[in-house]
């Protein structure tokens, strides 16, 4: 690890291809791209990958993209260093990542505070506090309520169109939240101040004590978010947004049973994970009508496959769908600091010296 001979890194699926720019001033490394992502968990594509990525002792990853489970790691005989976007990443077996010696370092994406590495961003990551997964998710439930989409669509490709249906209000609507963490707070503040909506929220942990020290934490009034059970979540929901952690145990939180407590004018959206949500289930119920419709960022294969269900909506879903390609965190700042990161730990990797951020 103390020898300057040359390495070799393999970025992986850097859909809009900012990564290697990073790279690049890093003498003795030789860098290849891979945008397209393999899915381990398919047999093809995982030998495919294993042949992608048997060479190199260094691997770029950005977030859960690509897994490495150990049977993965297995296949890498030269694998040395995995760089993880992020300090967390569920789809990294760990345990065999650490029997084998491979060091896998993860990124924070907070604003540097060295004056080369900021004067080096083109747009700073979103102060800390603050994420743009937020946006993303009032992005699309307002354009879902405000019929942003098919009415823009409408006048670019129809002469004659105007008015064809009317928006929805959410002013003085419930808000449901399902996860009560950093990102389920930020939602919930949004809703309570820019439009008054009433705020309800459930985590299997939740209790109102908790609920009560969130909203004097975001600035708000002790009883500003009300903890509910989870029947009375779903039920009570004029807008429910899920904001939970994937686990084995969170896996379908949200199946059919929530959806059918539901009422047929509530609206989903899901900016967490996929898999949080039962994918037949929402598709059943969009099919029906039996929910007015949903926001997703996120979905049960990423990236969507050319014949998934969620491509071709307008064909079959009576409830009105609002998607975006798992955008949440996707941001010019994060996204180029994350790299930034990675390209330290690979100078100080390759100089010998302790990584930054190793996770564990």
């Amino acid at each position: 690890m103390t020898s300057h001979a040359s390495k070799s890194l393999a970025i992986l699926d850097d859909y809009v291809g900012i990564a290697a720019k990073h790279f690049g001033h890093i003498e003795s490394l030789k860098v290849d791209s891979f945008p397209e992502t393999l899915n381990p968990a398919k047999h093809d594509d995982f030998e495919a990958l294993v042949k992608r990525l048997e060479p190199y002792e260094i691997i770029s990853s950005m977030r859960e993209r690509t897994p490495f489970p150990a049977e993965l790691q297995k296949r890498l005989p030269n694998l040395k260093l995995l760089l993880n976007s992020n300090v967390r990443n569920a789809s990294i077996d760990m345990r065999y990542a650490a029997e084998r010696g491979i060091v896998v370092a993860g990124t924070k994406g907070d604003r540097p505070k060295d004056k080369k590495a900021l004067e080096a961003l083109d747009e700073l990551p979103p102060p800390a506090g603050h994420s743009t997964v937020i946006q993303l998710a009032w992005a699309q439930l307002l354009a879902l309520c405000s019929r942003i989409a098919p009415d823009d669509y409408a006048l670019k490709h129809d002469p004659t169109a105007w008015q064809s249906a009317l928006m929805v209000p959410i002013a003085g609507k419930t808000l449901a939240i399902l996860g009560l963490g950093k990102l389920g707070i930020g939602m919930a503040k949004v809703g309570a101040l820019a439009f008054g909506m009433e705020v309800i929220a459930w985590s299997e942990n939740l209790t109102q004590e908790k609920a009560d020290a969130a909203a004097e934490g975001a600035g708000l009034a002790k009883g500003a978010f009300k903890a509910v059970s989870k029947e009375e979540l779903f039920r009570q929901a004029d807008v429910l947004s899920v904001h939970y952690v994937l686990s084995p145990r969170s896996r379908g939180i949200v199946g059919a049973q929530e959806l059918g407590w539901m009422k047929k004018s509530a609206i989903l959206g899901n900016t967490s994970r996929g898999p949080l949500v039962d994918e037949a289930a929402l598709i059943d119920a969009l099919r029906e009508g039996r929910i007015k419709g949903a926001c997703l960022d996120v979905f049960w294969e990423e990236p969507l496959p050319e014949d998934s269900p969620w491509r071709s909506t307008n064909s079959w879903s009576k409830g009105e769908v609002v998607l975006s390609p798992h955008m949440g965190y996707a941001n010019e700042g994060t996204m180029n600091r994350w790299y930034q990161e990675q390209a330290e730990n690979v100078e100080r990797w390759m100089r010998g010296e302790e990584v930054l951020n190793i996770m564990s």
